[in-house]
């Protein structure tokens, strides 16, 4: 039996094991961990999703705000999985200072 924490764990870990294998050299050494909430939340409309430590080459995404407080029209564990993606794209793109959409250009582009 798998948790929706195992879950997003394992979502959270594959997206950052494929950025990271598509910046290889900007996310050298990057640590990314899971915390169920920030500490120092305070409103809903105000939780982050993520937080990024560049000094100490931190991501570090927040699994309540990401799963509950994301307006997103889940169906499914596909578009579940599609809004943790985003979470951990998004996060890395505000590290290394890209477009989210910039981290992987080719992705889909199959001519």
């Amino acid at each position: 039996m798998t948790t929706r924490a195992e879950v997003f764990d394992r979502v959270v870990g594959d997206t950052a094991h494929y950025l990271v294998g598509l910046w290889p050299e900007e996310l050298a050494g990057v640590v990314f961990q899971v915390a169920d909430m920030p500490h120092d939340a305070t409103l809903p409309d105000a939780l982050p999703r993520w937080r990024i430590d560049r000094d100490g080459r931190r991501v570090t995404v927040f699994r309540i705000p990401v799963e509950r407080v994301t307006h997103s029209p889940e169906k499914d564990d596909v578009d579940r999985r599609i809004v943790v993606e985003t979470a951990v794209f998004r996060a890395v793109a505000e590290l290394i200072d890209k477009d989210p959409w910039d981290l992987a250009p080719d992705r889909y582009r199959h001519w």
